[in-house]
């Protein structure tokens, strides 16, 4: 396919910016005074000092999409904050997502090439790396050992680990383990996510947010997203589920199809849209995706999405807040951004007792998490006869999210982990 070109062959560190405007009075609403207050205190005290986030795509998967709202917002406080991005080569990125499976628990025979092209390409990475930061934050294991290729540094540095990495491949551990242990701090979303036997000077547990303001999440009137959902040629008189996500084996589209199909047999007119980016260091989602669009052939209740095919955000947004319920039926996951943007929209979830996930579900509603495709099938009907439910959940999801998943809680904890860093007692 010829999408599969978009990888860049050479290896090289960029800027990566957007122009998005961000007023920070419009959260003040959402999450009241005293934590925006907190906020532009933090930036004060943070005055001149220079951020630096790194990761390894610009385009699909949460930290991506979580960079390309959380920077402007940074520089809306006041702050130096810049995005740079790493590219490699297709075996650089097949290498590391081997590295972020075995993390994750999957097993790996490590080889002397994985390690080869692995090193290779983070100290071609580190020689490009402006030297003018104060603070750099670098995201997932695909860049976790350039700190070890700066050297001595003045700088003060972050590692900031996004998926479940309790139960790594030893080997693949120990590989990272002297890597990640030259950091000055480790952020881990959960304390159960602590990848084991590591020697840490510090360690924070934040999880990630979502922002309310951005094009995904902001309000749109429900006529306006049942229209455009019509308009993509789904019945809407018909029951319609929804997976958010990238297409990735721990994402279980595959579970997710057959719990539909389990429904269909109590409910015929069901329909099931798999919505889905393509993320530039995951080579492993264009099988998935052809596994996805086999089922999809024969299938006119199967909806398949794309950012391929143009859907971005605002179209995520439509569905979510058109459809009748949201599934997210992780296998092993880190946060589920989606899970919280669901919930944001008064949206029920069907999901996966997986990493992060659990922690956004409201009190009382821990009975809609699932672990097998016959618990999927069984909630998932379980709400679409009862939509009562339905509209309680969604309900208590929003104010669960808002108390605990909104972006300036997310500033406020990194902002107070730099200070402590730079400024230490």
């Amino acid at each position: 396919m010829e999408k599969r070109r978009s990888i860049r062959p050479k290896i090289s560190v960029g800027r990566h910016a957007g122009a998005v405007s961000i007023n920070v009075d419009s959260y003040r609403p959402l999450v009241g005074d005293e934590l925006i207050d907190e906020l532009i205190m933090l930036a004060r005290e943070l005055s001149g000092v220079r951020i630096c986030h790194l990761n390894s795509t610009a385009l699909g998967g949460g930290v991506a999409e979580l960079l390309s709202r959380y920077l402007p917002l940074l520089q809306t406080f006041g702050l130096s904050a810049d995005w740079r991005i790493i590219h490699g080569t297709r075996e650089f990125f097949v290498v590391t997502k081997a590295f972020h499976n075995a993390l994750q628990g999957a097993q790996y025979d490590l080889t002397e090439a994985d390690r080869r092209i692995y090193l290779q390409a983070n100290e071609e990475s580190a020689k490009l790396i402006g030297r003018e930061y104060d603070v750099y934050i670098v995201h997932d294991p695909q860049s976790a050992a350039i700190r070890h290729f700066i050297g001595e540094n003045r700088a003060k540095w972050i590692w900031r680990c996004h998926i479940d990495s309790s139960s790594p491949d030893p080997n693949v551990s120990q590989f990272f383990k002297p890597f990640i242990e030259a950091y000055d701090a480790l952020v881990f979303t959960m304390p159960e996510f602590l990848l084991p036997g590591l020697q840490i000077k510090r360690v924070a547990f934040i999880p990630p947010a979502i922002d309310p303001l951005a094009t995904k999440n902001m309000e749109i009137p429900i006529e306006l997203c049942k229209r455009a959902i019509a308009d993509s040629g789904v019945d809407l008189t018909r029951p319609l589920l929804v997976q958010v996500s990238r297409f990735d084996p721990w994402k279980d589209p595959l579970g997710v199809i057959r719990a539909y199909r389990l429904v269909k047999e109590a409910v015929p007119g069901v329909q099931l849209a798999l919505i889905g980016g393509m993320a530039g260091d995951d080579p492993e989602g264009w099988h998935i995706l052809e596994q996805i669009e086999e089922e999809a052939a024969n299938d006119r209740d199967l909806y398949v999405f794309t950012n391929l095919a143009g859907v971005g955000s605002m179209e995520v947004n439509v569905f979510q807040r058109g459809c009748d319920l949201i599934i997210q039926k992780s296998i092993r996951e880190g946060f589920g951004l989606v899970v919280s943007e669901a919930l944001w929209k008064e949206k029920p979830v069907i999901a996966g007792r997986a990493g992060g996930i659990p922690m956004q579900f409201p009190e009382g509603y821990h009975r809609y998490l699932v672990d097998t495709v016959e618990e999927c099938a069984d909630r998932v009907l379980h709400l679409l006869k009862r939509p009562g439910d339905r509209g309680d959940f969604g309900r208590a999801g929003r104010e669960h999210v808002r108390k605990h998943f909104l972006f300036p809680r997310l500033l406020r904890n990194e902002l107070r982990l730099i200070k402590d860093l730079l400024h230490p007692g």
